[in-house]
């Protein structure tokens, strides 16, 4: 691959999924230029200074409302050059004029096999539904909740589970497997729209195999 995609990571707590990340798309299909928190303290800000990417915390206490913070946040981001942003646990909703300045490049990692279980607490909404398998889906972020396209998605029986941290355990590996899988497709062109259904997308392996070498 003859060029690394420049991505940014919002996160807003301990940052396993960004870890992920670093460990495996980073300095190969990608590039992280950038990595912005929600919280000033959020952990995740440590890893991204540990592996020497520029970090900045942008609280919404700060900011006169959600548009001044989204202007702020998107400037920072280009600025770095950023093609692509990954939420990768971001606790925060992005408003229509950030995704404007990113269109149809903004991702999401989400603790359940959406459309199931949108919004915040899935898992817990999982459990009182009282359902058997869970799952994490990685999708393209739209204006609504957890409602833009789905590209991966994977699923792990659990008939017996019934702690949140439970589940959240089992779902771990599946986030940090599926998320630089996405960045990886995302960066080879290979994440392309079904034709026939504006809310699929369609994984165009042989355009990764395409461009590597």
């Amino acid at each position: 691959m003859s060029e690394r995609l420049p991505i940014a990571v919002l996160v807003s707590g301990a940052g396993t999924n960004l870890q992920a990340l670093l460990d495996t798309v980073h300095g190969r299909e990608a590039a992280i230029v950038a990595v912005a928190s929600s919280a000033a303290g959020a952990p995740a800000l440590d890893r991204a200074t540990a592996a020497g990417v520029a970090t900045a915390a942008f609280p919404r206490a700060d900011y006169e409302d959600r548009t001044a913070r989204d202007r702020a946040l998107a400037d920072w981001l280009a600025e770095r050059g950023a093609r692509l942003v990954v939420l990768a646990g971001y606790m925060e909703l992005l408003g229509e004029g950030f995704l404007t300045r990113f269109p149809g490049a903004v991702i999401n990692v989400h603790p359940s096999l959406l459309p199931a279980f949108p919004g915040l607490r899935a898992i817990e909404q999982a459990l009182a539904y009282g359902v058997k398998v869970f799952g994490v889906t990685v999708h393209f972020v739209d204006a609504g909740v957890d409602s833009g396209p789905v590209i991966l998605q994977g699923a792990v029986a659990l008939p017996d589970a019934r702690e949140p941290e439970e589940v959240l355990a089992a779902l771990r590996p599946l986030e940090h497997t599926l998320l630089p899988q996405a960045v990886a497709l995302f960066a080879g062109g290979a994440i392309v729209g079904d034709p026939q259904n504006p809310r699929r997308t369609i994984v165009d392996r042989p355009a990764i195999r395409a461009g590597e070498g």
